[in-house]
């Protein structure tokens, strides 16, 4: 057995600062390249997306929260409705306007792609997904509630997926 002990120090030492690089705060690099990469891997492209930042006021729109119940009560976006993923049905969102703007959202932006492809197909006509989800949104400083009160709580899915929320109290 011919192993080099400088050869697998370095090849340790580069997987250990990619890993370093791709996981730097956003604060410094603004969305980092990974997270991109993530995301451009989740979302259909022909989907609408809108970024946090192209958002200036949430009265526009009508939130609904496509997470799970759990997740929606530690935090959400101000006045989103909660609809679920495994839970959702039609029946529960009978009363919005078709025709205003629906922003959906999740963590990252699967789950909410998912229900707002079924608001699509169910006449809805401006539905966008939140890019990056409530992660992105809270990385990008903007408020989560609870119980109509700011909180920093943020409820990332898992424990892998909180790698990626840099500005908030991690949840799971």
């Amino acid at each position: 057995m011919n192993s080099n002990p400088n050869k697998s120090f370095l090849k340790s030492f580069v997987v250990l600062g990619f890993v370093f690089f791709c996981a730097l705060p956003a604060q410094l690099f603004g969305q980092n390249t990974a997270y991109k990469a993530l995301l451009s891997g989740i979302y259909d492209s022909e989907f609408p997306t809108l970024q946090p930042a192209q958002i200036s006021n949430l009265k526009d729109y009508q939130v609904l929260d496509t997470r799970e119940k759990e997740e929606f009560e530690i935090s959400h976006l101000q006045n989103a409705k909660w609809v679920g993923y495994e839970t959702f049905e039609l029946s529960h969102i009978q009363n919005l306007d078709k025709n205003k703007p629906v922003l959906v959202y999740c963590t990252v932006g699967a789950r909410s792609q998912d229900i707002g492809k079924k608001l699509v197909d169910a006449g809805f006509k401006q539905v966008y997904n939140l890019y990056g989800g409530i992660i992105h949104w809270s990385n990008e400083k903007k408020p989560v509630f609870k119980d109509n009160l700011t909180t920093k709580k943020v409820h990332t899915y898992n424990r892998l997926w909180s790698l990626w929320l840099n500005n908030g109290e991690k949840v799971f």
